[in-house]
């Protein structure tokens, strides 16, 4: 019996080419994420939360969505949410309003000024993508990435 229950708990190792992968990945997002947040810092004022909270907003309908539903959007938790929105609302980007039907719910809201920064801000930001990433990966590649982690997500299921 004790046999069975080392063989049990002996976790699943990766072997050279999983890890091998597994690694560029790792080095690959993290690297990649902070030229993003450089050069949105740089040319915009922006890091790279920031700017998926306008982008998250300007697709929403009237560029407004609930903090809850913001948080699971952006893939923030509620907490580190409300400092993003907070820098944003200093910076005169995004407004919040309670909810007229819901005392406790609070809405953000793009503002003009927000959404003319996001205009800008992503010109830049889709070419950074494009150089470091788009451009760098053959079609069928980036559709399997595509689909790789569509199933991670189904498998991490939603931000708390």
């Amino acid at each position: 019996m004790c046999s069975i229950l080392a063989i049990m708990s002996e976790p699943r190792w990766l072997d050279a080419a999983q890890q091998r992968d597994w690694r560029a990945f790792v080095d690959g997002s993290v690297r990649l994420t902070e030229i993003m947040d450089r050069d949105l810092k740089s040319r915009h004022g922006l890091s790279v939360s920031e700017y998926e909270i306008l982008v998250r907003l300007s697709e929403a309908p009237e560029r407004q969505l609930r903090m809850a539903e913001l948080a699971e959007n952006a893939s923030q938790s509620r907490s580190r949410l409300s400092h993003t929105c907070s820098r944003l609302e200093s910076k005169g980007l995004v407004k919040r309003d309670s909810c007229p039907n819901d005392k406790r719910g609070v809405y953000a809201q793009l503002t003009e000024k927000g959404f003319a920064a996001l205009e800008r801000a992503a010109r830049d930001h889709v070419e950074t993508v494009r150089t470091y990433f788009i451009d760098v990966i053959e079609p069928q590649d980036l559709e399997a990435i595509g689909r790789a982690f569509a199933m991670v997500l189904k498998r991490i299921g939603p931000t708390s």
